[in-house]
């Protein structure tokens, strides 16, 4: 039996802006924050990653490669990003060119423990716990469910608990 290979959690080539905070232990490592940003401990934001000012990240999150988040963003505990669809059946196994990329706006609220495959969502947007987003968000409102649905848009609710589209 061989001895594994130990690798120490790092924050390795980090594009920091001014006032930020990250709370050990965390992974970050080829990625840019925002001024004033809070990163809570034991999250991993990856490379190319791109974080807007005074957004705050909760604990135990994933920010995989190809997320950028707008400025004035929450996330809360345990969100999940992915990039691989698995478009081939299965993972990607290193093959980047089968991933997708995630935008996220401005100003949008993330609830604990959301996944998000790769999608893109506009500004002002409320994301309930617990919900799984797997199509893009194209108007500003809340959204809650598996698979996430538009529930109140503009501060009224929604004739129907679903975004067309």
């Amino acid at each position: 039996m061989t001895e594994p290979r130990l690798k120490e959690v790092a924050v390795v080539d980090v594009t920091f802006g001014n006032n930020v905070t990250v709370v050990q232990p965390a992974n970050l490592y080829g990625c840019a924050i925002g001024d004033d940003v809070f990163v809570g401990p034991f999250t991993e934001i990856q490379k190319g990653v791109e974080i807007g000012a005074r957004t705050k990240i909760q604990s135990h999150s994933f920010i995989c490669e190809l997320v950028e988040i707008g400025e004035d963003c929450f996330i809360g505990h345990g969100v999940m990003f992915t990039n691989d669809t698995f478009s081939i059946g299965g993972p990607a196994r290193g093959n980047k060119s089968l991933w997708r990329a995630t935008r996220i706006g401005n100003r949008v609220s993330i609830g604990s423990n959301v996944t998000l495959l790769p999608v893109q969502i506009c500004d002002d947007v409320v994301i309930g716990a617990g919900a799984v987003v797997t199509r893009d968000i194209l108007i500003s409102g809340t959204y809650v469910g598996n698979p996430a649905r538009l529930l109140r848009s503009n501060g009224s609710m929604a004739t129907e608990l679903d975004q067309r589209g």
